[in-house]
C-alpha cells in the first residue's frame, strides 16, 4: 500500500459535476493498493496515518497528530500511484491490484479508518474524480508499506 498524504486547509472531490466529499483543515490521503497487499496492511497503515505528527501546535509548525489538531481526513483511491514510467512513455500499472479486489481492500481500509477516526470522508472508487485541494505548508509525505 502506498499513501500520499497532503496537509490541507481544505479539499473536495467532485464526480460528474457533483461534490461528493468535502473537508476543511486536515489531510488528503491518496491511497494506492499494490497487487500483493492484503488486509494485514490496513491496521498498520491506519495506525501510522493517525499517529503522524504533521500539524502545527503553539510551539512548532509540525508537531501534532490529526486528532490533536481536530482535523478531517479525505481518502481517495488512486491506482496510478503504482505507475511504472521507466519503460517507454505509456505508464504500466502492473504493480497495482486489479480493480475488483482493490475495491474490496480499499473499502475495508476506508471503513476501518472511519471507525478509528470518524471525521473521515472519501471519494468514489473507480470514478473519474476532480480532486481539489489547498496544500497547507506545503506538507506532502509518501509512505510505502510492505509489498510496495
Amino acid at each position: 500500500m502506498r499513501l500520499v498524504i497532503q496537509r490541507v486547509s481544505q479539499a473536495s472531490v467532485t464526480v460528474e459535476n457533483s461534490c461528493v466529499a468535502q473537508i476543511g483543515a486536515g489531510m488528503l490521503v491518496l491511497v494506492g493498493i499494490h497487487k500483493d497487499d492484503t488486509v494485514a496492511v490496513v491496521p498498520v497503515a491506519i495506525k501510522k496515518l493517525l499517529a503522524l505528527r504533521i500539524f502545527p501546535d503553539e510551539k512548532h509548525p509540525i508537531n501534532s497528530a490529526i486528532s490533536e489538531y481536530n482535523g478531517e481526513i479525505l481518502a481517495v483511491s488512486q491506482f496510478t500511484l503504482y505507475a511504472n514510467c521507466w519503460n517507454g512513455n505509456r505508464p504500466s500499472f502492473d504493480q497495482a491490484m486489479a480493480p475488483e479486489p482493490a475495491k474490496q481492500l480499499y473499502t475495508y481500509f476506508f471503513e476501518e479508518l472511519k471507525r478509528a477516526y470518524p471525521r473521515t470522508a472519501d471519494g468514489v472508487f473507480g470514478a473519474h474524480m476532480q480532486v481539489c485541494l489547498v496544500n497547507d505548508g506545503p506538507v506532502t509525505l509518501i509512505i510505502n508499506f510492505p509489498n510496495s
